[in-house]
């Protein structure tokens, strides 16, 4: 595949950490053509060589699965344009380092802070872009509503909505991904996915990690916006939607959109009884073996305390359609937890009328990072026949190859936006969580704090079950 990607913001920890690592992946699994040109722009002091000097470091450091001829490979491709990205200048001089024909794509890559996207766009409208021109937007997109209906009414001046990838790395991840497949290619599941089967469910993504590195940037978020307003209610458009038509990106938008414009707003008293909000203090993480201190959230760099920002959230949502009146669906997120957690449960409702009075409900478990799916069954036990005991169908699926970044830049190159959420998609999500924040602000569900490494504050998510 002949393709441009252009990297703005070329020397930040984004592109270090996910984008070169994908790029990588991919020109050494001979999915991307032997054309490819990268270019990087920044507003670093580099020139060419010292840009591939960079590039070459950084696969080294987070890419080593990446093999010598990959990296040379990568590392001989890539250019440097050193200049403001705000500056239609920098752009033109980045694109013009475009040397493949009409059809051939390019990749404008906003690898950027997103108070930075604006004024990319309107310098983007006074140069000339080639016909086949793909702009992918990180999160966040906007900080509110009426931050992303400007990005979306700016992007829409300039692009056709196909030409826009807002993208969400969760969606191309394996797991997530096979919900879809779960779900609408198995006649044994999609009987049972209603309300009429299904009691409740949990949509979880527990770190440990903490969110000192990057606390100045997180500091303006919090776990609301950089958690549940994309990545979890993506998942949740997933898991709610009704049947599509079929896999095409608009009807795919569609119904991802019907699920988002189905969720009950909140009112104050909604934020109070059906939200959590925590930050957490000093404490002791341990993982794998392996502790480490953690300070108080407060204390980090970049942190200004009187934000009340927080680094846990839990929201309990309800959709008004058929298929889900009276299910709750809770999205959790926090840092610095006690153990990894990420996954989505789906508990079934237990039978009106069991012979075994100690049946236990079914529950289907599909987890992120391993990947791995499992459902809980009840059978007879190996002693008294007519005991129960609960087992689990278990499978670990295979590590995804290439990784969700190498998944979604495929995708853009194709020009393939189902890996990506568009415009309305984006607007729904704020009109849900905008209500959340307004009352937090007006004091509702008052911040509690949590030790770091502790389970968090209380909540209602059940807690991870054993399917040993």
């Amino acid at each position: 595949m002949s393709a441009t990607i252009i990297i703005l913001g070329a020397t930040g920890d984004l592109t270090a950490r996910y984008l070169l690592p994908a790029i990588g992946q991919l020109v050494a699994s001979d999915l991307l053509d032997e054309d490819l040109r990268l270019v990087g722009v920044a507003n670093d002091d580099l020139d060419d060589a010292s840009f591939r000097a960079r590039v070459e470091q950084k696969l080294t450091d987070h890419a080593p699965m990446v093999d010598a001829p990959a990296r040379a490979a990568v590392v001989g491709r890539s250019s440097y344009v050193r200049g403001d990205v705000t500056d239609p200048a920098t752009l033109s001089a980045a694109l013009a380092a475009h040397g493949g024909g009409d059809e051939d794509a390019v990749v404008l890559y906003l690898a950027l802070p997103h108070v930075l996207f604006l004024g990319v766009i309107e310098a983007l409208r006074t140069v000339q872009r080639p016909a086949q021109l793909r702009v992918v937007v990180e999160k966040p997109f906007g900080l509110d509503l009426e931050g992303a209906k400007r990005l979306n009414t700016a992007l829409g001046s300039v692009l056709h909505e196909n030409q826009v990838f807002r993208v969400d790395h969760f969606l191309a991840k394996q797991t997530v991904l096979n919900v879809l497949g779960l779900r609408f290619a198995n006649r044994v599941f999609e009987p049972l996915w209603s309300r009429d089967q299904v009691a409740e469910i949990d949509i979880v993504f527990d770190e440990t990690v903490d969110a000192q590195a990057r606390a100045a940037y997180f500091d303006r978020s919090g776990a609301l916006r950089d958690m549940v307003q994309n990545h979890l209610l993506q998942m949740l458009t997933l898991i709610a939607m009704e049947p599509p038509q079929s896999l095409d990106p608009q009807h795919l938008s569609e119904r991802k959109v019907e699920v988002l414009r189905s969720v009950r707003a909140f009112t104050r008293d909604d934020v109070e009884q059906r939200t959590v909000r925590g930050r957490y203090t000093a404490g002791t993480v341990t993982k794998g073996g392996t502790s480490r201190e953690v300070g108080a959230y407060v204390d980090a760099p970049g942190v200004d305390p009187s934000r009340n920002i927080e680094t846990y959230t839990e929201v309990t949502l309800e959709l008004d359609t058929p298929r889900w009146a009276g299910v709750p669906f809770r999205l959790r997120t926090g840092k610095a937890l006690g153990a990894d957690r990420r996954e989505v449960v789906v508990y079934f409702r237990p039978l009106e009328h069991s012979i075994f009075p100690d049946a236990q409900a079914n529950e289907l478990r599909l987890e992120l990072d391993p990947d791995r799916m499992w459902l809980g069954l009840n059978i007879n036990g190996m002693g008294d026949p007519f005991d129960l005991e609960t087992v689990a169908l278990d499978l670990d699926l295979p590590r995804q190859a290439p990784t969700p970044y190498g998944q979604l830049l495929l995708a853009i190159l194709d020009g393939d936006t189902r890996l990506s959420a568009r415009a309305e998609e984006a607007e729904e999500a704020w009109r849900i969580v905008e209500p959340i924040l307004a009352g937090w602000a007006d004091g509702a569900s008052p911040i509690v704090d949590y030790a770091a490494g502790s389970d968090g504050p209380p909540s209602t998510v059940a807690p991870p079950a054993d399917p040993a």
